[in-house]
């Protein structure tokens, strides 16, 4: 269920959102980023991922999220869950802070580990740029988001 811009500025304004993070890795243990197009967090390599809708069951989400994230389905089952994150952001998909309301979410993050030879057809409604991340370069490059290192912790 998508929600009109007024619904959805109020909800922004009013409550949590509920989303599922995508933390994929490859056979050799990297984790795949994007450099986010949208606020919050624009500019910033990120995992992928995405709300979850009302009336949505996790499965269900999981798989649409797969689809639009990372242009091929998969099941929750094929992934684990890390831990549940909470996200503050100054900033919205409606503008920045001072002029928009800020963004909570509440993350359920799934690790998934692809195949060895695994290709995604990867797609830019989200991300402008993709590229595969070793753990260390993660821990250290200034625009690797904050949310998204944190993850790293429940990886090891």
């Amino acid at each position: 269920m998508w929600l009109s811009n007024d619904v959805f500025r109020s909800v922004v304004a009013s409550t949590p959102l509920v989303s599922i993070d995508l933390v994929v890795q490859n056979a050799r243990g990297e984790c795949l980023l994007g450099q986010r197009l949208n606020r919050p967090a624009q500019g910033c390599w990120f995992v992928p991922g995405g709300r979850i809708l009302k009336n949505e069951t996790l499965d269900d989400a999981f798989n649409r999220l797969t689809q639009e994230e990372l242009g091929r389905a998969y099941q929750r089952s094929d992934a684990r869950l890390l831990e549940v994150y909470e996200h503050f952001y100054a900033d919205s998909v409606f503008g920045d802070s001072g002029q928009a309301p800020d963004t909570h979410y509440v993350v359920l993050a799934y690790q998934l580990i692809l195949p060895e030879g695994a290709a995604l057809p990867l797609p830019h409604a989200q991300h402008g740029a993709y590229r595969w991340w070793s753990m260390i370069e993660m821990q250290t490059h200034e625009l690797v988001h904050p949310n998204t290192r944190a993850y790293l912790s429940a990886l090891r």
